[in-house]
């Protein structure tokens, strides 16, 4: 087909994970990206022992669903950059716990949030502190074999591709890249004024995979595609020609929704877009 597409965890709701892995199949996705957020919850999945964990690997072989990518966001609430010591060890912790998780589950790239801090005020301090632990961060991740994905985020300090690479030359491994959100780069692009295609380009050579994610101008969560303004066409055009094979679709499950309806018509939309971008770009499905 010329490439693969992903449900984000949490457009599904609470279900076993077979479920889980069923419906997302069913509806039409070829892999689940699992949530590992800031809730006491999910961050305890990174305590799960080994049985637990081949548990998951085999409900992810009977249902030919693959869990293939971790959304991280749980340093949102224990980021690298806290000035706090404590909150910075657990942020490690929290590192090489999901870097096992990955190694032991099959998942190959761990999306990294793009935080310096987040309930706190950024600083020099906390940049400094946020490359320092990062740097530990790749180690970890590299001693493995999993890559590290930067997501760029909603906030000033990563919120373009360009900004993430200026973590990557200073980190110069190959361990470490982006997985861009389109939808935020896209809000990011009426900030500062710039086309977001000409942004996603300064990631070349360096994307792992892309979240397809819908936002409206300061509204980053829980819209359905088609109400806001990402234009999928043109940004998976580019990211495809730049040899981008791997999306993400990022959307929310809504109490009383028909969420199956729901998954499938996503699946069929985003497939669409995707399909229309490859066949501009006059590559084969």
């Amino acid at each position: 087909m010329g490439y693969r597409l992903g449900l984000y965890e949490k457009a599904l709701p609470p279900l076993p994970w077979e479920e889980k892995l069923r419906n997302a199949k069913n509806a039409g996705f070829d892999w689940l990206e699992i949530s590992i957020d800031e809730t006491d919850e999910k961050l305890g999945r990174l305590g799960w022992g080994h049985e637990k964990l081949v548990e998951l690997k085999r409900a992810s072989e009977s249902t030919g669903c693959p869990i293939l990518t971790m959304c991280l966001s749980g340093h949102r609430r224990f980021p690298l950059g806290s000035r706090d010591a404590e909150i910075r060890r657990k942020a490690l912790d929290i590192m090489r716990r999901a870097v096992f998780f990955s190694a032991e589950t099959g998942i190959r790239i761990i999306q990294l949030a793009g935080y310096d801090v987040y309930y706190e005020d950024s600083g020099d301090d906390t940049r400094e502190w946020f490359d320092e632990n990062l740097a530990r961060c790749v180690e970890i991740a590299a001693e493995n074999g999993v890559l590290l994905g930067f997501e760029t985020m909603e906030t000033p300090f990563m919120d373009t591709m360009q900004k993430a690479m200026r973590h990557l030359k200073a980190s110069c491994s190959p361990y470490l890249g982006i997985y861009p959100d389109v939808g935020n780069l896209t809000n990011a692009s009426l900030l500062y004024g710039f086309n977001v295609c000409d942004d996603i380009a300064a990631g070349r050579g360096h994307i792992f995979a892309a979240h397809l994610k819908e936002t409206m101008p300061g509204v980053y969560r829980n819209l359905s595609f088609g109400q806001g303004h990402t234009d999928c066409v043109s940004v998976v055009k580019s990211l495809y020609e730049m040899g981008v094979r791997m999306y993400t679709g990022e959307f929310w499950y809504q109490e009383g929704q028909d969420w199956r309806q729901n998954l499938s018509a996503t699946a069929a939309f985003l497939r669409g877009q995707i399909e229309c971008a490859i066949t501009q770009c006059g590559g084969t499905l």
